[in-house]
């Protein structure tokens, strides 16, 4: 057994490949386990990218990957995660049939498979994702769900899982997707340590929108403290005094305080003025209602105080930031 409590054999990741993958949808998820190796100081993991052919795969950024194994080479050997990434050749890949039946065959016979952004088709086409839940990317939605209806599609999540079935949505949420299966298989200390080398955030929850303005929030491990996050994060117009989350999750105020400070390096305070300027933000950028109305659903009571939190978090005005940036 390794000092994470898994036997000295690395668990062996494949990564499928084909022409026009998104390079960082193979990168980004092999360097978290790659970083989890070097953390470890020995081999956690045995990282293999895995194509039709051993000839070079032309990524989508224009370079190539070298892929050290053929998919018929890999029928023999033990899997334990079987991932598909995803590209702009996402399409022409789902319909390869000897990359289909190669998943359809071998993905159900690893510990866990899944994919990464558009990796999602491929599993799909593959029949892996019949009668499930799964995730893609938001762009991408109306296509997957016209393409593939015996799916359950659940577009407003990072990743999802379903059984032995892992799906994610865009190129970070691969890298997401590997720290919560680095978090499963060695806990949730030694993945934020990895989490923390990559300088990412361990972690978005799974269930988090894709498209929300509070994908920076890091979520507290200790369940009080997690549960007056997510409480303020779906109430940001009312009372979000520390005194009011202590007593909703049964906490006195000071020890309330303590932990959360402890937990997330910010007091009650800081952190619901960030999450309320995060909304504010989105709703200024994304919305035509007015600063004051936003400044109402957000908590900030007044625009006055609207304007002086946002002049002191990001330098600037509503009012400019909106004609700036406004889409």
């Amino acid at each position: 057994m390794s000092a994470l409590g898994l036997s000295n054999s690395p668990l062996h990741i494949v990564v499928c490949i084909y022409p026009d993958v998104m390079a960082m949808d193979v990168c980004g998820p092999m360097e978290a386990f790659a970083m989890a190796n070097s953390l470890a100081g020995g081999a956690l993991y045995h990282l293999s990218t895995a194509a039709v052919t051993m000839d070079p795969i032309k990524t989508s950024a224009g370079f190539c990957i070298l892929p050290n194994r053929v998919l018929t080479e890999l029928e023999d050997l033990p899997i334990d995660t079987l991932l598909v990434a995803g590209g702009y050749g996402h399409v022409t890949a789902s319909r390869d049939k000897m990359m289909t039946n190669w998943l359809r065959e071998t993905a159900p016979r690893a510990r866990r498979h899944g994919s990464i952004c558009t990796g999602a088709f491929l599993l799909a086409a593959s029949n892996l994702l019949d009668g499930k839940r799964a995730t893609t990317h938001w762009a991408l939605a109306s296509t997957f769900a016209r393409e593939y209806p015996s799916t359950t599609l659940d577009i407003d999540s990072i990743f999802v899982r379903d059984g032995q079935t892992y799906t994610s949505a865009g190129i970070s949420a691969g890298i997401d997707l590997a720290l919560a299966l680095i978090e499963e298989d060695h806990g949730r200390t030694f993945a934020l340590r990895v989490a923390r080398s990559l300088v990412v955030f361990l972690k978005r929850p799974g269930g988090q929108s894709q498209f929300s303005a509070h994908l920076q929030a890091q979520f507290s491990s200790i369940p009080a403290v997690r549960m007056a996050q997510e409480w303020a994060l779906a109430h940001l117009s009312e009372d979000l005094s520390a005194r009011a989350l202590a007593a909703r999750v049964g906490m006195s105020e000071r020890n309330f305080r303590r932990l959360f400070v402890a937990e997330l390096q910010e007091t009650p305070r800081e952190y619901v003025e960030r999450i309320r300027l995060d909304e504010a933000r989105r709703q200024i950028e994304d919305t035509s209602v007015s600063a004051q109305t936003v400044a109402k659903r957000c908590g900030f009571g007044t625009m006055n105080n609207l304007r002086r939190a946002f002049i002191r978090r990001f330098g600037v005005t509503p009012q400019w930031y909106r004609t700036h940036f406004q889409a």
